[in-house]
């Protein structure tokens, strides 16, 4: 039989506690722990009250099982924990952690003042309808449903909260996380987009400008080459100048072309024969070095070429550095030292390749051109070109008055420790409330497409209401709990004085005297201070009416009878408390 068929769904409660969110080991052993905590403290108290160790048992397992699905059925949970906690004795720790969950757990304001309205309700019932609904003894009952709101507001509004604004402020706290992923995001966006228009510009300006003085400097010397007024040695010369001038251009358009395809490097050429078998241009990497030495030397500079070491794979953009090193130091040479000996030395070391380009003083009577044109940004470009592969170059005056340019480039997959500065790192980087996520301002980041301006400003608008709820709830929570305080204070004094009478009164009464007059020193009223005093003295006598009253300053009760309106019997005896 197919089991998938004949499966029934879960019930609806089944499908809310399920629907809880998983526990890691740590929360269970926590939430273990309360629950014996919460279980034992409420069992053990109801079980000492009762004298009975099954009601005990049957408390703290009622205690448990709401403490475990406390955080799935908060409303009912905290209105059963209501009940429990204004009759069994030991409840009110269970209250606080339901109120604490239900505070956070109930989304709508409305139905949250709601649960903890029915809340108080429950709470203060049970001390209503203690010794057949006449409540507290010596109490009305409206004083006893008021004398029970303070516990309640102590034990589960402060908790439900305290734990509301928790939970606001970490909606919050997302919700401005993820928007201002979204603003970096957007930043980023804006810096590429701009950085393309920009080198969408630069690139048609090179093309505009370097290409056609190129193109002219190539077509003239073509032309110049064929002539036959030129000799042998001229002509090889000005072929050498033609070939010069096409491999700029063929380096020109792989720049604009790297500028408007928005990459770093010119992509790695197609596997075929021998760029100098089958006349391509050359390599651009280390395997092209030994042609611009080549071409250095059928210019007529004296260059010397080294190799030391094993040689090792680079990475294509750290190949690539090698060669504008080179290329960078035999121009700067060819420029500044005319005639001057040049070394040009590759070491492969352990664990990076060294370039270094080294030229000797301009010797002495070698013929000067014009000064040469600098725009100085070579060096600078070839030290961020090293850094992005994770290399350095170093560059400066050597010892024998010559120049030396050297290059550090690491080998395998040239990382870079930093990495790429791209617009999207910089805005990362940006980021001062470093609540960004690695990974979190890139395009990977589904959870932060649903940033939305309109969620954030829905819930700061909800989050100004509850600011303003919460504040006008402390400032009647103050207030209430200040009233309550003063009522109390002043109510006990009453009470005090409506049982109390000074040594004088009673020793002042003779066996006697008239009833009327001796009232009108009493206090009027009932008091709980002398509530079951009658029983600790004397018999009462019989057919006497009797009044006791405790002396204000020591621990003494005293009766006074009257029988006709008159005081027939007096007596003192200790107050046992």
């Amino acid at each position: 039989m197919d089991t998938a068929q004949t499966s029934r769904p879960a019930p609806p409660l089944l499908s809310r506690l399920a629907a809880a969110s998983p526990w890691s080991r740590g929360r269970i052993a926590g939430e273990a722990v309360l629950l014996l905590v919460l279980a034992g403290i409420a069992g053990t108290m109801y079980g000492a009250e009762s004298s009975s160790a099954a009601s005990g048992g049957a408390v703290a397992l009622l205690v448990a099982l709401l403490s475990l699905v406390r955080r799935s059925l908060p409303a009912t949970v905290l209105l059963a924990s209501c009940v429990l906690a204004g009759s069994v004795l030991g409840c009110g720790p269970l209250l606080i952690y339901a109120s604490w969950s239900a505070g956070s757990r109930i989304r709508r304001p409305w139905r949250a003042v709601g649960a903890y309205a029915a809340g108080l309700v429950l709470y203060v019932v049970p001390a209503l309808l203690a010794d057949g609904g006449e409540g507290i003894p010596g109490l009305s009952l409206l004083m006893t449903a008021v004398l029970g709101g303070g516990p309640y507001l102590a034990l589960a509004v402060v908790p439900g909260l305290a734990s509301r604004y928790r939970a606001q402020r970490r909606d919050l706290l997302e919700a401005l996380r993820r928007h201002n992923a979204q603003l970096v995001r957007e930043q980023a966006m804006v810096a590429r987009q701009a950085r393309l228009l920009e080198r969408q510009r630069i690139a048609q300006d090179m093309h505009d400008s370097l290409g056609h003085q190129l193109a002219l400097i190539a077509v003239h010397a073509g032309a110049l080459e064929v002539d036959p007024g030129l000799g042998d040695r001229q002509r090889e010369g000005v072929g050498i100048l033609r070939e010069a001038a096409r491999s700029a251009m063929r380096e020109l358009r792989e720049a604009v072309g790297i500028l408007r395809d928005d990459t770093e490097e010119p992509p790695a050429p197609a596997p075929g024969p021998e760029p100098e078998a089958a006349g391509a241009p050359h390599a651009r990497g280390a395997a092209g070095v030994d042609a611009l030495v080549a071409s250095s030397r059928s210019a007529g500079a004296p260059v010397e070429l080294r190799r030391s070491g094993e040689r090792r794979p680079l990475a294509a953009a750290a190949d690539h550095a090698v060669y504008r090193i080179v290329q960078e130091g035999l121009t700067n040479a060819h420029k500044h030292a005319p005639g001057a000996p040049i070394t040009v030395e590759l070491r492969y070391e352990p664990d990076s390749l060294v370039v270094e380009v080294a030229n000797a003083p301009v010797p002495e009577g070698a013929p000067s051109g014009p000064p040469a044109i600098s725009g100085g940004q070579g060096l600078a470009g070839l030290e961020e070109r090293a850094r992005l592969v994770g290399g350095m170059v170093h560059s400066g005056p050597s010892p024998d008055g010559g120049f030396r340019l050297a290059g550090v480039l690491p080998y395998g997959d040239g990382a870079s420790p930093v990495g790429r500065e791209d617009a999207t790192s910089v805005a990362a980087e940006r980021d001062v409330r470093g609540q960004i996520p690695a990974g979190a301002a890139g395009d990977g980041g589904a959870d932060m497409n649903r940033s939305d301006p309109k969620e954030y400003a829905a819930i700061m608008s909800s989050k100004k209401n509850v600011a303003l709820g919460c504040a006008l709830v402390s400032v009647v929570l103050v207030a209430g709990v200040g009233a309550l305080l003063v009522w109390g204070v002043n109510k006990a004094i009453d009470e005090v004085e409506k049982g109390v009478i000074p040594a004088y009164v009673y020793e002042d009464a003779r066996i006697g005297d008239a009833e009327a007059e001796l009232r009108k020193q009493f206090p009027e009223g009932d008091s709980l201070l002398t509530d079951g005093v009658e029983k600790q003295g004397p018999p009462l006598p019989q057919d006497a009416v009797c009044e006791h009253y405790v002396d204000d300053e020591a621990d003494i009760v005293y009766r006074f009878c009257f029988r006709d309106g008159k005081l027939v019997a007096k007596e003192s005896y200790p107050h046992e408390i």
